[in-house]
């Protein structure tokens, strides 16, 4: 009576599948050649199945390139986006900007990509920030003309890999005019923070930059550089966006003001001098197109 129990317990046991292991590895000897085969195969077929040494294959890195253009307000601006970056990680400043070919040579950030930029007819402006590039036309130019060589130029600046800006020592160096001083006042700290946190990021994405140039007598005298400099609604920007927040957070603030750098400037008077002279050879109700 003793083994009847054993004899129901091994039943189940008997009556289970085979484990599935026997049957791959029945297939897997089945795949395999035959040792016949194995021993008798050639030379030439040992020679063909023979590794190739990778000792002497040059590795070439590639670069993956992608450069994206995207309009800006100024319909005479066009900002370009590559997948890397323009300024160095530790550039002095938050951006450059090129207005003459000699610009692009000269301390303290000579630039031969602005160079050949700017050789291009029709670009008048080059304007750098940390990842975007955005170039500035002549108002009659068409940017079908344009904006081709424009793109190939910076594409072969990005995928040669070196800095599209250098330093070279003299000439004056650029800073941040929006970093904290120790000597400013507790109402320029207060405009800095604004055009720092509130109203430079705005202007980054239309392609351009802003500078402090000061503040007296209650009006903040300002710059804007890049695709803003030379746009249409700039006033506009200036009136309707910044001076309205500046006044609205700081009461000591009454005004904005942009200033024109040296060059602005005379080329505003000498477009002025031309329009009196096209008036004059008209007659009075001429207009200057």
């Amino acid at each position: 009576m003793a083994s009847q129990p054993s004899r129901l317990l091994l039943r189940p046991l008997r009556q289970c599948k085979p484990r599935p292991t026997t049957l791959i590895s029945a297939h897997i000897q089945s795949v395999r050649p035959p040792p016949q085969s194995r021993q008798h195969s050639s030379a030439l077929s040992r020679q063909q199945h023979r590794p190739i040494p990778t000792a002497h294959i040059p590795s070439v890195s590639r670069r993956s390139i992608f450069i994206q253009t995207e309009d800006t307000p100024n319909v005479d601006a066009l900002k370009f986006k590559p997948n890397a970056r323009v300024l160095p990680a530790l550039f002095p400043a938050p951006f450059v900007e090129y207005l003459s070919p000699r610009s692009t040579l000269a301390p303290p950030h000579p630039s031969p990509l602005a160079a050949r930029l700017l050789a291009v007819e029709g670009v008048t402006a080059v304007f750098y920030g940390a990842d975007y590039i955005t170039v500035t036309k002549e108002t009659g130019t068409n940017w079908a003309h344009v904006k081709p060589e424009v793109f190939s130029l910076i594409t072969e600046a990005v995928t040669a890999g070196g800095d599209i800006v250098t330093t070279a020592s003299g000439g004056k160096q650029e800073e941040d005019s929006l970093a904290y001083d120790e000597e400013d006042s507790e109402v320029v700290a207060m405009i800095k923070e604004l055009l720092e946190t509130r109203i430079r990021p705005a202007i980054q994405e239309d392609g351009g930059d802003i500078d402090f140039r000061g503040f007296e007598n209650g009006v903040v005298k300002l710059k804007l550089r890049g695709a803003c400099r030379t746009c249409d609604s700039s006033t506009v920007t200036l009136r309707n966006g910044i001076e309205s927040m500046l006044c609205h957070y700081i009461e000591e603030v009454t005004s904005v003001e942009q200033v024109l750098d040296e060059e602005e400037e005379v080329a505003l008077k000498e477009f002025a001098l031309f329009e009196e002279k096209l008036k004059a050879a008209k007659g009075p109700g001429a207009v200057a197109i």
